[in-house]
């Protein structure tokens, strides 16, 4: 049994990845709004707690989005230095 490479094209591929990679953006963004709403009310409020919890969730969005963004340029340049080899 070997697997079927030519079930998935270069072309079906990257829409499937550039798919992906718009849902994470956009639940990264989404997550960064309510990350900082929650950050303001608690800082608002006085409650510590909410406050470190919205910060902690921003920082962590804000990286998921660095993350996936960086992904493209990364496998970019990975795929660059591949043709040279």
């Amino acid at each position: 049994m070997t697997p079927d490479f030519s079930a998935v094209t270069g072309d079906a591929l990257a829409e499937a990845v550039g798919a992906l990679l718009t849902v994470v953006l956009v639940a990264a963004v989404a997550s960064m709004v309510v990350s900082a709403v929650c950050w303001a009310y608690g800082e608002q409020q006085g409650n510590w707690q909410l406050a470190a919890k919205g910060k902690t969730g921003l920082l962590t969005a804000l990286g998921a989005a660095t993350a996936a963004g960086g992904a493209i340029a990364w496998i970019n340049f990975l795929i660059g230095v591949g043709e040279t080899l």
